[in-house]
């Protein structure tokens, strides 16, 4: 009998498909890092490293007697985590029995890469509603021509910045509905909508159809991967975005986004309603500004984060961890809440409400707070201009808790990558005498301090973290490589359409698994997904 065995509860693969199938609450969490979920997992198992418990499961389950089934795949991280929630006060955490090989062994339907839901959705879209596209060599041609055309890139604007299609603008998915009246006032504009793949422009373009528009729409077929994989130069730097919305055009955009909610059974909460829902002890209630970023630090409902509309449908597991949780929306325009909760509901989320006045609720500004799941233990810190001294000197093990992406950007110099769980396991930290954590914003590293309690070494957290480091003006380095790297570099996964310099053959491998996602719902059969065939 393993470890894995002696936990108790433990809960059958059987049970956990049985609970998405009847809209029960339930979190299903891999706690393994990103690349090793990615490579295999079950289609609404939520990513949440063990390492990043702390800092992101109060966002992602915030209701602590919610049922958690916890899984690995014989890492040995299951029995941490299932530990480590009920510290935190999770009452309901089972694991999964036998794990990742239980799930299979049981028949249950095995998934590869990252939020796949909404991108699996993105193909049972274009499946049903037959949503136009042109291939990348067409619309270069019709560039070419200078057709009467607009292009708009779907992703978040620093993904369009890294690269573009010639001539494109950025205009988030959640944005479009909103905005295109204005960006395309003729009817005879041909509007074409990309993002690196697949989801974001077919999503994008079916937003645009579902709006009403009576412009011709497409999506780029194969977004940026098709248009390099034909041979097709992108841009890079591209700054262009979408025009100040004018009133008519916010109106029509308003009443057709009313409509669209309406098709999908979208409901309205006001102040008294939202209390209720929030009152609820057996409810898990997500409240998301489904505006731009930029936006919501100007001013936002206090309580509510940060999620802006296109990503949220994109990627929904990266804030929303309890499938059949209640979801409130709000925006100050009465459009992108709306567009939004109308393609969540398709996604099968039940219970899907956007809120309709900000009267009486308490607002903030700023950007999105960090909400860890306890209180910051109080350690020792230093400061940047200590550290800068002590770095001199050659005194200290510097350890960066970032992510392996975010470290290869920009670290301190000599400071070296690990993975939290790899803390207490590492020999080179066993030997250290003096250790100083850092993490891009020190919430990370006053976490992880009592980890290295027993290793004897006086430990000290970089106050403000790496971006303080940088504001004082200290000097960063790049790379990750074996002389940095005390643990694999595995908690980030690259995506096949990341970046400018993808082999063809990986890209094109992506390309053929998103088109065999629509058979793998159907063997899956838990996905709930119900798309709108009229509009």
């Amino acid at each position: 009998m393993n470890s894995i065995t002696r936990l108790q509860p433990l809960t059958t693969s059987e049970a956990v498909r049985a609970k998405l199938r009847s809209g029960a609450e339930i979190a299903l969490l891999d706690v393994r890092e990103e690349a090793l979920f990615a490579s295999a997992h079950p289609l609404f198992a939520v990513n949440l490293p063990l390492g990043r418990i702390e800092e992101r499961i109060a966002g992602l389950v915030p209701r602590r007697d919610v049922p958690v089934v916890v899984y690995d795949n014989g890492e040995g991280r299951t029995v941490q985590a299932v530990r480590l929630l009920r510290v935190l006060g999770y009452t309901d955490v089972s694991a999964l029995e036998d794990g990742l090989e239980g799930w299979r062994r049981s028949g249950g339907e095995i998934f590869i890469d990252v939020n796949v839901p909404s991108k699996a959705f993105g193909e049972l879209v274009e499946h049903v509603r037959h949503t136009p596209s042109l291939p990348a060599r067409e619309l270069h041609d019709r560039i070419g021509r200078g057709d009467d055309l607009v292009i708009l890139d779907a992703r978040r604007f620093i993904e369009y910045n890294v690269m573009s299609i010639p001539g494109g603008r950025s205009v988030p998915g959640g944005e479009l509905a909103l905005r295109i009246r204005d960006i395309a006032p003729s009817p005879e504009t041909t509007v074409v909508v990309n993002c690196a793949g697949r989801t974001r422009s077919i999503i994008g373009a079916q937003s645009l159809i579902n709006a009403g528009i009576p412009n011709p729409v497409y999506a780029l077929r194969n977004g940026t991967i098709g248009w390099t994989l034909e041979g097709l130069s992108l841009a890079h730097g591209a700054d262009r975005t979408g025009p100040d919305i004018s009133e008519p055009n916010l109106e029509a955009a308003r009443n057709r986004a009313e409509h669209l909610a309406g098709k999908t059974g979208v409901r309205y909460v006001d102040k008294p309603g939202l209390e209720a829902l929030l009152s609820d002890p057996h409810r898990t209630v997500y409240r998301l500004d489904v505006r731009s970023p930029e936006e919501y630090a100007k001013r936002h409902l206090a309580g509510f984060r940060c999620a802006p509309g296109g990503q949220l449908v994109q990627a929904t597991d990266e804030w929303i961890g309890v499938r059949h949780g209640t979801i409130v929306l709000t925006d100050d325009d009465g459009v992108r809440a709306r567009m939004t909760a109308h393609w969540l509901r398709q996604l099968g989320w039940n219970e899907v409400y956007v809120l309709i006045s900000w009267a009486s609720l308490p607002s903030e500004t700023g950007s999105e707070a960090p909400h860890p799941a306890r209180p910051l233990p109080k350690v020792e810190t230093i400061s940047a201009e200590e550290l800068g001294r002590l770095i001199a000197d050659a005194q200290a093990l510097i350890l960066d808790l970032a992510s392996s992406s975010v470290f290869r950007k920009n670290h301190i110099a000599g400071a070296r990558f690990v993975i939290r769980p790899d803390l207490v396991s590492s020999p080179v930290i066993q030997k250290a005498k003096d250790i100083i954590l850092v993490s891009p914003d020190d919430i990370a590293a006053h976490l992880a301090t009592p980890d290295l309690t027993e290793t004897g070494a006086r430990v000290r957290v970089l106050k403000g973290g790496t971006d303080a480091w940088k504001a004082a003006g200290y000097p960063i380095e790049t790379g990750l490589d074996e002389a940095t790297a005390l643990s694999v570099p595995n908690d980030v996964y690259k995506r096949p359409y990341e970046g400018t310099d993808n082999a063809a053959e990986a890209m094109q491998a992506y390309l053929d698994w998103e088109f065999g996602l629509v058979a793998q719902l159907e063997k899956d059969g838990t996905h709930g997904f119900r798309v709108l065939e009229h509009t």
